[in-house]
């Protein structure tokens, strides 16, 4: 099967992506992936993945593990995520991920994960004492994409060397087994994306590692915190400008501008158009009604989901079975072309 064979109706192809169950996801996930992975999947073959693999690449507390796993699925159907038209899953219910992975170990060279910033950038210092999966991971995340033979991946700029690396073995396994098996994925560019920053700090993006709740809104806020919070965001002095080249050196005014425009579906002129020369006295209050009016839905219906853990393994089980029903015949014929005795019926 070829990626061309995939396309139907108005799908142009199949597209995975994946997200972390490591704690609250909030606005700036939401932002900057999860509402473009909403308008995908009606474009797409879309395979969405909670990647709990990933996750043990640091230490986990295995029942607050199950818990982050739920919430991030809630999260991802709560934004609008349908189960019925997209694959929601979690990622270790599915085998053949950790099966290729390894294949891919024995393609992947140890200068290709050399050059990998994220690792260098998350082990810090103590890197000797860095586990084995965390070095390893972008081959795990190389073998999520392609059991599927995914066309696509929607990538933001810190994920695009790692998309390098997933092309990098797929070429290299198909030339070292003169198949032309693997796609080589491109890059879904995010057009809509939002780089959200910190609400306590412009010039750092919006984390759940932070330690200040303050920081971010959560998905999992209600009303009054999600006000609350942006009442409290980290402003300057100066009135709004005019113009977006007014921002530049303003990095919380511009944040929370850029804020506004992608919640209103607008632009930052647009929105610099109607409040410019007024100060955030103004501003703030109404980027709290939009916020409040966009968000608070959200965090409802996932209050509502995790009430009922039982529907949202459900979901997870359903998934699971629909992505293995596609990974379970690419990784057979993997195991075919590299040379693997299967099973004999």
């Amino acid at each position: 099967m070829t990626p061309s064979s995939m396309q139907h109706g108005n799908v142009r192809g199949r597209i995975f992506s994946g997200v972390q169950p490591t704690g609250n996801l909030h606005l700036g996930n939401y932002l900057g992936a999860i509402r473009n992975w909403v308008q995908l999947q009606d474009s797409f073959e879309s395979i969405y993945c909670v990647v709990d693999l990933h996750a043990i690449t640091v230490a986990q507390d295995p029942d607050q593990l199950r818990q982050s796993t739920r919430e991030v699925a809630a999260s991802l159907i709560a934004a609008g995520i349908s189960p019925e038209r997209a694959i929601v899953f979690n990622q270790s219910r599915v085998a053949q991920h950790s099966q290729l992975a390894w294949i891919f170990s024995c393609v992947a060279r140890l200068g290709w994960l050399n050059r990998m910033t994220q690792f260098k950038e998350k082990a810090g210092k103590n890197r000797e004492n860095a586990r084995v999966g965390l070095y390893s991971y972008p081959i795990l995340m190389a073998a999520d994409i392609l059991a599927y033979r995914a066309t696509h991946v929607p990538v933001g700029e810190d994920q695009k060397q790692h998309l390098e690396l997933t092309r990098d073995i797929a070429q290299s396994f198909n030339q070292a087994y003169e198949v032309d098996f693997f796609p080589l994925p491109e890059p879904q560019i995010l057009g809509s994306a939002t780089r959200v920053m910190s609400l306590r700090d412009g010039s750092a993006k919006m984390s759940k590692s932070d330690a200040s709740d303050n920081s971010r809104i959560n998905l999992t806020d209600d009303r009054d915190q999600i006000a609350q919070k942006i009442r409290k965001a980290k402003t300057d002095p100066d009135a709004l400008p005019s113009e977006a080249a007014g921002l530049e050196d303003r990095p919380e005014a511009k944040n929370l501008v850029g804020i506004y425009a992608a919640l209103a579906d607008s632009t930052v002129d647009a929105v610099l158009a109607e409040f410019g020369g007024r100060g955030f006295g103004d501003f703030k209050p109404a980027l709290a009604d939009l916020s409040v009016e966009t968000l608070s839905p959200m965090g409802e219906k996932m209050r509502d989901l995790l009430e009922n853990p039982d529907h949202i393994d459900n979901i997870l089980d359903v998934g699971a079975a629909r992505a293995e029903a596609i990974a379970a015949p690419i990784i057979d014929e993997v195991n075919e072309i590299v040379g693997f005795l299967g099973r004999r019926s």
